[in-house]
C-alpha cells in the first residue's frame, strides 16, 4: 500500500514516465503517511489517440491523470494534502506541447480495508 496509477493521453511526446513515477513515489514518501518506500507500488497506462477523448471540440488536448489508492481511515485532509502534493508533481514535471491543451488530475481512492490482501515474498 499504496497504490499509484498513472493513465495519460499519447500525444505527450516529451512525458518521461519512470522520471513522473519516480517524482510522484518521491512525494508519497516525503508525505510522511507510509511507513516503508516499498509498500509504494506505482504504475503507468498510455492511451492511444483511438481510446481517449478530452470534452468534445476537435482540437488537440491531452491528459494525465493520477489515482492513489490507499486503505480507508485517512482523513480529508490528508487526502486532500497528498493529491495537492501529486498534483505539483504533475505541474512540475509534465510539460504541454505547443498547441495543446493539456489537463492535469489527481485523486485519492480508498480501498477496504477489511478485503485487501497482501503478501510480501522477498527474492
Amino acid at each position: 500500500m499504496p497504490h499509484l496509477h498513472l493513465e495519460h493521453s499519447n500525444n505527450l511526446n516529451e512525458l518521461e514516465v519512470d522520471k513522473v513515477l519516480l517524482r510522484l513515489n518521491h512525494a508519497l514518501v516525503a508525505s510522511g503517511q507510509f511507513d516503508n518506500e516499498l509498500d509504494i507500488k506505482s504504475r503507468a497506462v498510455c492511451f492511444d489517440e483511438d481510446h481517449f477523448r478530452v470534452g468534445v471540440a476537435p482540437l488537440p488536448r491531452a491528459f494525465v491523470h493520477v489515482k492513489l489508492a490507499l486503505l480507508s481511515g485517512r482523513s480529508a485532509e490528508v487526502k486532500r494534502q497528498l493529491s495537492a502534493g501529486l498534483l505539483d508533481v504533475l505541474k512540475d514535471t509534465v510539460k504541454a506541447p505547443e498547441g495543446i491543451d493539456l489537463q492535469l488530475c489527481a485523486e485519492i481512492l480508498d480501498i477496504d480495508r477489511d478485503s485487501y490482501a497482501k503478501a510480501h515474498i522477498p527474492g
